[in-house]
């Protein structure tokens, strides 16, 4: 019966208005050209700053720079910016639904009736 109810609880959550935005969100930045490169590159350079940091080096003040200049350039992106926005109502809803659930589970635990069904 859990598992019933717990699939049919992620299915309604997949259905959610929130939940088809931040799809909708992330295909359109899948799309975005120029955001996929600027995110690509921003990767690439905190990887490389990430190996140098475990090999002892510090990144280059031309590394640390360059990142500011792409996360600038990436926070003002109309189409990442949607992804943020979609993904924080996301999330929103789903703190909502783990108080639902922890409240069932109190209720729960507080009852002397056991249910099946």
């Amino acid at each position: 019966m859990l598992n019933e109810r717990a699939v049919e609880l992620g299915r309604l959550i997949g259905q959610s208005t929130e939940y088809q935005a931040v799809k909708r969100a992330n295909a359109a930045l899948n799309e975005d050209s120029k955001a996929m490169a600027l995110l690509q590159k921003m990767e690439g350079l905190r990887t490389a700053a990430q190996q140098m940091i475990e090999g002892g080096e510090q990144p280059t003040a031309e590394m640390e720079q360059e990142l500011d200049v792409l996360l600038s350039e990436v926070q003002t992106n109309p189409t990442y910016q949607r992804v943020i926005v979609t993904n924080e109502n996301f999330d929103k809803v789903m703190v909502q639904v783990n108080q639902w659930i922890l409240d069932g589970m109190r209720k729960g635990a507080a009852s002397p009736i056991i249910t099946l069904g």
